[in-house]
């Protein structure tokens, strides 16, 4: 049978990025389900495929005898007759799918398995370049904002955005430009799951990383980061060189460095802190921008640690609604009491 599907073929290739070799075995995958509808005896059935050449033969081979035991590769001689009417006893038949069966079963179940072959193959490809790009920040436009979810194309490609992982004041409409970081790549029963955040540890991480070279080239190590997004950061940094101030090589002159960050969260405070293996000093280090006078532990077992502050420095150090001290805490990984210094 000649048919031209090769230049479809090959424009479904370029449309779709997915190689031709993998539309041509959804073809043949197409083909069987075809055949199966035609050879009700589990025939082995052969395909000989060809695009380029436009050729295309389905078939089946039995064997003709007196009794068929056999109805999956034998034929009986007056049932082969009717095939062939010069078939012969102990002759291999070619048992060809009918053209226009083949033209009429195929084309319906070649459309079915081409498209969803086509789908499982571009969802792959998808999950294959993401997935190693997790934790990396995306910028995407946005192209549909729907109840709890905005939709952006990242490299002509849909990547959900969920409103949870928005900050408290970003607002986008459509055609807004995004700047994300990827949290989440997995398969899944739609095709592959793609989503982002800015409200992430991930997304602030990513900026300092951009934005501070001493972190990319391993000169300074984040150790840590707790967020209440939108409102307050602690990042704890440790210097690997004896030469270099973490906290001042964050900031950076005047703040340049940490107030482009702050800007892109929309003002988010962001506090930079030394971290210590001493989680007295660390807790000292952690309540910034309060002056801390001593930091003594309270209950071992429990994990509780006891700041002792000035008057003036009470406030700061338990921040707006205990933000500070909450999240010097959960920095921690104590439970941080502030206490003013009596006398």
């Amino acid at each position: 049978m000649k048919i031209n599907v090769w230049n479809t073929i090959l424009q479904l290739s370029k449309e779709r990025g997915v190689e031709p070799a993998i539309i041509v075995r959804a073809v043949e995958e197409s083909l069987r389900v075809a055949a199966a509808k035609h050879f009700t005896h589990n025939e082995k059935v052969e395909i000989d495929f060809a695009p380029e050449k436009g050729e295309l033969r389905v078939y089946a081979v039995k064997k003709v005898v007196d009794d068929p035991a056999r109805t999956d590769t034998e034929i009986s001689l007056e049932e082969a007759r009717n095939i062939d009417p010069m078939a012969s006893l102990g002759q291999d038949l070619v048992i060809d799918l009918p053209s226009d069966t083949l033209g009429r079963i195929a084309a319906q179940a070649a459309k079915q398995v081409i498209f969803q072959k086509v789908r499982d193959a571009e969802q792959e490809k998808i999950y294959g370049e993401f997935a190693p790009r997790l934790g990396e920040i995306v910028t995407g436009i946005v192209r549909r904002v729907e109840t709890d979810v905005l939709v952006l194309e990242v490299n002509k490609t849909e990547v959900s955005f969920p409103v949870r992982e928005k900050l408290p004041l970003d607002e986008f409409s459509r055609g807004d430009r995004v700047k994300a970081v990827i949290i989440q790549v997995q398969r899944g029963p739609r095709g592959s799951l793609i989503v982002v955040s800015r409200s992430s540890s991930r997304f602030l991480g990513r900026l300092l990383e951009l934005e501070i070279p001493e972190i990319v080239n391993n000169l300074i190590e984040i150790k840590g980061i707790v967020r209440e997004p939108g409102e307050r950061s602690k990042v704890a940094v440790l210097s690997r060189e004896r030469d270099i101030d973490p906290v001042g090589a964050c900031i950076g002159p005047k703040g340049s460095r940490i107030l482009a960050i702050s800007q892109e969260l929309h003002g988010e405070k962001i506090d930079i802190v030394e971290w210590s293996s001493n989680p007295t000093a660390f807790a000292k280090s952690a309540l910034n921008p309060a002056r801390v006078d001593e930091v003594n532990v309270a209950d071992n077992e429990f994990k509780v640690l006891e700041a002792v502050v000035a008057d003036d420095q009470m406030k700061l150090a338990i921040g707006k609604k205990g933000i500070n001290v909450r999240l010097a805490s959960k920095l921690v990984g104590w439970k941080i009491l502030v206490k003013q210094r009596s006398g």
